[in-house]
């Protein structure tokens, strides 16, 4: 297919038909797709399993269109929850597994979700769920708190106090379902993207946009093949991760390697050197942590699914070599680390930009073409255009606002009406990015549309200077925020995280100062520099800046 040529589907799709149904007559029953500590789940098996849960969730009385919340680890049963739904025409809705009992209320209201799949350990969070007004049923995977004695006889009201068990609902149900005749425009599923401030917006997926990713960002940009084995540190609840480690792989019959817990650099190496991914997808956060933790502070602790790796003595660094090639995105990969991780375990970084609401990637750096510090150019079958305030286009090199057109790109936003007319204007949406491209055609972040700074006259991207501030060998980790003088002027105030557990000093602070004016202009250079154990970021691994900020003092 020519890169980015029109993507052809009928008009009645079912996503589970292409991601799901059609391995077996193609002959790949037998292969794994999933792989999660020990566990082996063949195409096969996930076929079957999704087929079962589609014909129970109906048993239960789920109708097409209807929301079913997914408040699940990364595991084989999220892939079997999100497209058992799907097959059946309901609408998955994965959620961030790190929230509070009364954000999932507020999503479990706003979504009318009929149905919960909870993960044992993250039951006690949606607990008074019985009072809730739309949901009718949880399902828990793992130990379910004990079943209804008799659901037959009681009143509905009464039966909301009762979980039903995943494995239960499985064993009982049959394992053929013929797919639900929805059109390729049909709501497939949500995604809900949390801002900086305020409640979550819920991004409405169709049918088709997961084909258009996978097409043109898995085959077409990475290469996938069904010879792969994916691994994200991203987790399946984001966007990101859930075309990393789901329907990437599925897309191709590949192989994903799920990791439920958090991802510490200890279970990622071991994961990496027990499983051989080829593809590891992470988050610049991540990769940073990665370079920082050494050999020799290998600690397994009580994890089951991962098991210590013996290191060589001829070979004692960690081996990555069966990784083709790294992937970042959720914010910019600083060009030092990239640098960094190349030289010490000799993978290149792809990085690359996406978003939630167009579902993954959009710009993206190409095996071969890696230009350090950029997100890359833009993908085939994507379009772009940087605007200023006035909506006119930018020159080369002006940074501006970013525009992306797309066909995976979310319907709207779940009952955020003006919301939705002010970030989808027809064909295009506004990523609320600030971006310059350069005279090759390559992107380059500059902030958040909120988070630039104008000091001495002249905008200031944040990102440029911690850029720098990362190239210094001491600093592991560098943030950069705009904050006022005592002239009520303001200028940049770095937040710093230093390698190896070191102690920031008013002397490093002006070394690293200085750092930064030998590599950018004066008034570029940080006001300020504060020493911090850590940086606040989402659960995500993107920066909160807002969090910083909040710190403001005059000084």
């Amino acid at each position: 297919m020519i890169p980015g040529a029109p993507i052809l589907l009928p008009d009645q799709f079912n996503a589970a038909t292409y991601f799901i149904d059609r391995h077996i007559p193609e002959g790949r029953a037998e292969k794994i797709a999933i792989e999660a500590g020990e566990a082996r789940v063949s195409y096969r098996q996930l076929h079957e399993n999704v087929n079962r849960f589609g014909n129970g969730l109906r048993q239960l009385g789920v109708r097409i269109e209807e929301r079913v919340l997914l408040l699940l680890l990364d595991s084989p049963e999220f892939a079997v929850s999100f497209f058992g739904a799907i097959k059946i025409g309901a609408v998955p809705v994965p959620v961030n597994t790190l929230l509070k009992t009364s954000d999932y209320h507020y999503i479990l209201n706003n979504s009318r979700a009929r149905v919960a799949v909870v993960s044992e350990s993250l039951y006690p969070h949606i607990q008074g769920w019985e009072n809730l007004r739309y949901l009718q049923h949880v399902i828990v995977v793992g130990s379910a708190p004990p079943a209804a004695p008799d659901p037959a006889t009681l009143d509905p009201a009464v039966l909301k106090k009762y979980a039903l068990g995943f494995a239960d609902l499985i064993e009982k149900n049959s394992p053929d379902l013929e797919a639900e005749p929805t059109s390729k425009d049909d709501a497939a599923f949500w995604l809900y993207s949390s801002g900086s401030t305020g409640f979550p917006k819920a991004c409405v997926h169709l049918q088709h946009d997961m084909v258009v990713c996978a097409d043109r960002y898995a085959k077409g940009i990475l290469g996938m093949t069904e010879s792969d084995r994916c691994f994200s540190v991203a987790k399946l609840f984001f966007a990101y991760g859930l075309g990393n480690a789901l329907y990437f792989p599925l897309a191709v019959g590949a192989t994903s390697i799920l990791w439920p817990g958090p991802p510490r650099p200890q279970h990622v190496f071991e994961i990496i050197e027990r499983h051989r991914p080829t593809l590891f997808f992470s988050v610049p956060s991540n990769y940073a942590n990665l370079l920082a933790y050494e050999p020799g502070r290998v600690h397994v602790g009580t994890d089951a699914l991962v098991r210590p790796v013996e290191r060589s003595s001829t070979s004692p660094d960690f081996d990555l070599s069966s990784i083709r090639y790294g992937i970042s995105a959720g914010e910019a990969l600083p060009a030092a680390l990239f640098h960094r991780f190349k030289e010490r375990f000799g993978v290149e970084i792809l990085d690359a930009i996406g978003s939630t609401e167009v579902l993954h990637m959009f710009i993206a750096n190409r095996p071969g073409a890696v230009r350090p510090g950029s997100s890359g150019q833009i993908i085939p079958g994507y379009e772009a255009k940087i605007v200023d305030e006035g909506n006119q286009p930018t020159n080369p090199g002006d940074i501006g606002n970013l525009l992306i057109k797309s066909d995976s790109t979310c319907s709207h936003y779940w009952n955020q009406h003006e919301k939705s007319k002010s970030t989808i204007e027809g064909h295009w949406i506004r990523t609320g990015d600030k971006y310059y491209q350069d005279a090759d055609g390559y992107f380059w972040y500059a902030s958040r549309s909120d988070d630039m700074l104008k000091c001495s006259g002249v905008w200031v991207s944040p990102v440029e200077i911690e850029g720098v501030l990362i190239a210094h060998p001491a600093v592991q980790e560098a943030a950069v925020v705009g904050r006022e003088d005592h002239d009520q002027l303001l200028k940049p105030a770095a937040y710093v995280v230093l390698k190896d557990g070191r102690t920031g000093t008013a002397d490093l602070a002006g070394e690293l100062q200085e750092f930064v004016v030998s590599r950018l202009p004066v008034f570029k250079r940080p006001r300020w520099v504060e020493f911090v154990v850590e940086l606040p970021k989402t659960a995500t691994g993107k920066l909160q800046r807002y969090k910083l900020r909040e710190q403001r003092t005059n000084t």
